[in-house]
């Protein structure tokens, strides 16, 4: 008898709540709110991205920033830093400075004349020369390594003044951003 009790309270109670319930299909008030389209305005303010802002991972990729220009070249026979990638090199320690994450290899690279072993010491001369301007740019030197691979991986194979010049370089590679 108790279970029939239970049971016939239960029924009454769901239809109850079932005579309650209101239908919401027909009441435009009830009906979910559609979310307000997106002006062309707002979604070019919020997909801008300030190519100047050093600090910004995302400008790594932008072809507008400083940042992704990743390749300093050198004169014949030199491990000076040229005035016109300054402005560059300074991007980057801005960027390392601001991202204690980041980590850097910088990849030293040599034309194909000279022997193997004066070359793998040039590639590592420039290396260290960008090592010795991002730590003068208060760069922490854990977060840079320097590596030589001298002759061995030339972006260009012809021999002649222009290819010489596109692989006589210090490429920068983020390890970690």
């Amino acid at each position: 008898m108790k279970t029939a009790v239970r049971i016939f309270a239960l029924v009454l109670l769901a239809a109850l709540v079932a005579a309650c319930a209101r239908d919401t299909r027909d009441d435009p008030e009830m009906e979910p709110a559609e979310p307000e389209p997106r002006t062309e305005r707002e979604d070019v303010e919020t997909e801008r991205l300030d190519p100047r802002d050093f600090t910004n991972p995302r400008n790594l990729e932008n072809p507008d920033s400083l940042l992704s220009e990743r390749t300093i070249y050198f004169e014949f026979d030199r491990a000076n830093i040229r005035s016109e990638y300054v402005e560059i090199l300074e991007a980057h320690a801005a960027y390392v400075r601001a991202n204690s994450s980041a980590r850097v290899i910088l990849e030293g690279h040599t034309d194909e004349r000279g022997s193997r072993e004066y070359n793998l010491g040039l590639g590592e001369r420039r290396g260290n020369s960008v090592l010795d301007f991002l730590t003068a740019n208060d760069v922490a030197s854990r977060q840079v390594e320097v590596v030589s691979y001298g002759e061995e991986r030339p972006v260009c194979r012809a021999s002649n003044e222009e290819c010489w010049e596109r692989n006589r370089r210090v490429e920068i590679e983020y390890t970690a951003r």
